[in-house]
């Protein structure tokens, strides 16, 4: 039985592959209906086949000898050879099945019913008015090249052929700075631009050449020569070509020399690192994007007319470089933002806003507030941290307290990203730690409560209530009596304004711990507090819009200026981490923010209170 079902499989018929549109029209030629003649032999054994551009000239005459069309001048036409790409390209069922049996240089003569040229029944390629599409016809066909081209736009008006390949697996786009040889004919072979003396430098993405001729250049890597063909509606005026009117196709010969990578790090123009020498590796692979320790040699200038330099490593640190751990806000954030993209050994030019260089940092003597500056950064190399690979628990949970540590500085400093950072990092990396008994098994989740708390306090500094809950709740999941979960839950509801929410998690405080009631007890004062202030203010916001007749427009009553900054807690300096002594009776964590961005999520709750939820706002 088995060899029997074997047997099955074995001669089990291949599935047929489903036939192109080509293959189909292909299928209509019968016996005599395309015929051809060699006038004159062409070179070689190759032939065109799919995907490759085919270049010729084709005249078409009346069996009695009439030229009816032609793309030769001495026949009428305008010396310009067909381009087209076999296998993409609308073409006539005749030299559909013909061209492909031509080498290059070869003339021949196919001679063609009108089922295989212009009268195919649904032919794709309409003939002219007064075309003898009816008739049979002889195709006259110089097949003048053929190559493998890179179709760049889906109507065929850009190709690519590589004629020398480049090197490495970057191609410039936009802000990049390129430097490239470049040539340019007409369709006819007529000189456009000749060869200058010197290579062309230009700034991809700004129009100094034309859309064509850039979006070619995009596909094409350091050192790569290529021709590439452009039809018309990509010919854009630009400084390359000033006058582009009456021009149908150019073929631009280019050679890529080299470009300079110009990253817009923001994306807003103000922060910009620009590439002054190539490193090592590749990229984004063989970069510093995690944590890492580096070393790097940096000079920083002011963007003033003088350029003042007001800090060398070569000469103000004794010639060495600059070593510090990325993630832990040791530099100013556009320095460190940039150096995250660089290569070991890569020189980069980086032009910095003062809100992500020293407005934010510790400032220089001799740098001005509000001051733009300009840093030229040589990464020597970095050192990646440590996986646990090979830690026992207690090496890895010594790293974990450095790891804390860290966040939990960065937390002081008014850093809450890098430091949401720091726990997040560890607590991604506990998923793959796993304790081995029940005490290390108890201090692994205390610990993992402890950074998602952590976590949650930062979401807190930072507005982002919501996901500050979401932290908490994590917590209470894994265990459903814990206190300092409760309450900083409770405190992200109050901020939130979401008074009723933060009410029961102070009072599930006082019900599963006692000694946590004076600060629970404390906590809802604050929100009694709170909740009172609101609708004081809220009222006033409001004052008059329920007293219009309907149809009018009551005006909201603003104060300052619209904006009401909430008040700061005493404590917001304070510690807020925990895992450390803290003075959770006054920890706020409230983010100032505008009322009306307040009222929103507040506005149900409001008009309850006032008694008004069955009124009509019209």
């Amino acid at each position: 039985m088995a060899v029997d079902e074997y047997v099955q499989q074995e001669y089990k018929p291949t599935k047929k592959k489903t036939p192109s549109d080509e293959d189909k029209r292909k299928l209509k030629i019968v016996p005599g209906s395309l015929m051809k003649a060699v006038i004159r032999p062409g070179g070689g054994e190759l032939r065109p086949a799919d995907g490759d551009q085919v270049i010729y000239h084709c005249t078409i005459r009346t069996l009695d000898g009439v030229v009816v069309q032609s793309t030769r001048r001495e026949f009428g036409g305008k010396g310009i050879p067909t381009r087209q790409v076999l296998g993409k390209s609308k073409m006539i069922l005749g030299l559909l099945e013909g061209i492909p049996t031509m080498p290059k240089g070869e003339i021949a003569m196919f001679k063609m019913r009108s089922e295989m040229h212009y009268g195919e029944e649904d032919c794709p390629v309409s003939a002219a008015d007064g075309f003898p599409k009816d008739d049979e016809l002889h195709f006259e066909i110089e097949l003048i090249d053929f190559a493998k081209v890179k179709v760049i736009s889906e109507d065929l008006g850009v190709l690519k052929q590589v004629a020398e390949e480049g090197q490495g697996w970057e191609s410039p786009r936009e802000r990049y700075e390129v430097e490239a040889w470049i040539t340019a004919k007409s369709g006819d072979g007529k000189i456009i631009l000749a060869h200058a003396e010197e290579p062309l430098l230009f700034t991809f993405g700004r129009s100094e050449v034309p859309k064509g001729l850039e979006m070619g250049m995009g596909t094409m890597s350091r050192g790569e020569k290529a021709v590439i063909y452009v039809s018309s509606q990509y010919i854009t005026e630009s400084p390359l070509l000033p006058t582009v009117e009456g021009i149908e196709e150019v073929h631009f010969e280019v050679e890529l020399i080299h470009f300079i990578q110009v990253r817009d790090v923001l994306g807003d123009g103000r922060l910009i690192k620009r590439r002054i020498r190539d490193g090592r590796g590749e990229f984004p692979m063989d970069c510093p994007l995690q944590d890492s320790l580096l070393h790097v040699h940096f000079r920083g200038m002011l963007l003033n007319d003088e350029k003042a330099v007001f800090y060398d490593t070569k000469v103000n640190n004794d010639g060495q470089p600059l070593e510090f751990r990325s993630g832990e806000g040791l530099v100013p954030e556009g320095f460190e933002m940039c150096v995250r993209l660089m290569l070991p050994g890569e020189i980069a030019l980086v032009t910095c806003p003062p809100d992500y260089a020293y407005d934010k940092f510790e400032r220089p003597d001799n740098v001005p507030e509000g001051a733009y500056v300009q840093w030229e950064i040589e990464l020597l190399d970095f050192e990646m941290p440590k996986d646990w690979t090979g830690f026992n628990f207690r090496e890895i949970m010594a790293d974990v307290e450095k790891i804390k540590g860290t966040g939990n500085r960065l937390f002081k400093e008014g850093k809450f990203e890098l430091a949401k950072a720091k726990y997040e990092k560890v607590l991604r990396e506990f998923n793959h730690v796993n304790p081995q008994d029940d005490e290390e098994g108890k201090e692994f989740a205390n610990t993992r409560n402890l950074l998602h708390l952590n976590v949650a306090a930062c979401y807190l500094k930072m507005g982002d209530f919501r996901k500050s809950i979401e932290a908490c709740n994590k917590v209470l999941d894994a265990n459903p009596v814990h206190v300092k979960a409760f309450y900083r839950r409770g405190m992200a509801y109050m901020a939130a304004g979401e008074f009723e929410e933060a009410r029961a998690n102070f009072n599930k405080m006082m019900s599963v711990d006692k000694s946590s009631e004076p600060t629970a007890k404390a906590a809802l004062i604050k929100l009694k507090k709170e909740e009172r202030d609101f609708l004081t203010r809220a009222r006033k916001q409001f004052k008059g819009l329920f007293d219009k007749k309907p149809g009018e427009i009551a005006e909201v009553a603003d104060n300052d200026g619209g904006e009401i900054a909430d008040e700061k807690d005493e404590s917001d300096n304070q510690d807020d981490l925990v895992g450390h002594e803290e003075n959770v009776g006054q920890d706020t964590a409230q983010v100032p923010v505008g009322l009306m961005s307040r009222l929103l999520p507040k506005a149900r709750r409001f008009i309850a209170n006032l008694g008004l939820n069955r009124c009509t706002i019209l």
